[in-house]
């Protein structure tokens, strides 16, 4: 058993490289077509590979010279199959902790809490993949305030870290709705560049297809770089539509120097599982030159 997951791994790994070169090939051409048919000078770049392209651009027609990316080849069966999650939290948790896990429970359908106990990583992922389970999530604490939690898409990643602070809880917000165990609905609003896209696809692959007639909705709002998760219900009631929170609460942003402001925010995503930390590729990760004006705008701007 073993042995079949290094070889499907390796034979993953490869696939993703070819992709990746695939990808870098197309790019070079389309600014060589660009420049050719614009009439400017071949950029630099590109002019010692510019007599190959060429020869690739004339066998090229309307459907070769198109790019089918399949970068998240990992999700070919969401809406296939629903997903199958597991949650667990770091050793030794707080009350608060525990509560908090329970509440991320409810909020993903199909989800099984487990007592993290004395058990590493590696056995956590090794039992997820024997069960059938399709995504890990692991919440972490400081000073018994929920700071940290983990995303790691089985078998093979990606993995998205995350830090979190500011949880408003659902005993801690007034006038709570009840708790629906429907599939909800799921709002995605300003995700569009290429990152806002990858991390939509890590957070929508954790909620099943829901159904028409589910009344129940879970937000990711994203407004000059701040993300807002909101979880509600509605009803109708003498025509009008009467909306409810039910909770947890918590905002999102990519800043490297506010986690003081409260806010959850995104680190890295790694190509591989959470137990692969040391080997697996770092697909994206903060950086410090980040944190500016223009390329903080990364949900919205293809330039981040």
């Amino acid at each position: 058993m073993l042995r079949r997951q290094v070889r499907e791994r390796k034979e993953y790994i490869y696939r993703k490289a070819k992709e990746e070169q695939e990808r870098t090939i197309h790019e070079k051409k389309k600014k060589l077509k660009a420049a050719i048919d614009s009439g400017k000078p071949i950029p630099t770049e590109l002019r010692k590979e510019e007599a190959e392209l060429r020869k690739e651009l004339e066998f090229d027609d309307r459907n070769t010279d198109k790019y089918i990316e399949d970068r998240d080849d990992e999700y070919k069966w969401a809406g296939v199959n629903d997903p199958s999650i597991m949650i667990t939290t770091s050793h030794e948790p707080s009350s608060k902790l525990k509560q908090f896990a329970k509440e991320m429970k409810l909020i993903f359908p199909n989800c099984q809490r487990m007592n993290r106990g004395n058990h590493v990583l590696s056995e956590l992922i090794q039992a997820c993949r024997a069960n059938n389970v399709t995504d890990l999530i692991i919440v972490h604490e400081h000073r018994g305030q929920p700071d940290g939690m983990i995303v790691s898409h089985l078998p093979y990643g990606p993995t998205a870290y995350f830090t979190l602070s500011n949880v408003v809880m659902r005993h801690d917000i007034e006038n709570i709705g009840p708790m629906s165990e429907a599939y909800p609905h799921l709002i995605f609003h300003k995700f569009s560049s290429k990152l806002g896209l990858r991390v939509k696809n890590i957070l929508r692959y954790l909620f099943p297809v829901p159904k028409e007639s589910t009344r129940r909705i879970i937000t990711f709002a994203n407004d000059d770089d701040f993300i807002s998760f909101r979880h509600h219900v509605y009803k109708r009631a003498e025509g009008n539509i009467e909306l409810m929170e039910v909770g947890p609460r918590f905002e999102m942003k990519l800043l490297n120097n506010c986690a003081f402001l409260g806010f959850f925010i995104v680190f890295a995503i790694r190509l591989g599982t959470i137990d692969e930390e040391n080997t697996a590729d770092v697909e994206w990760k903060i950086r410090p030159y980040l944190n500016t004006a223009k390329k903080r705008k990364w949900l919205e701007s293809s330039d981040s």
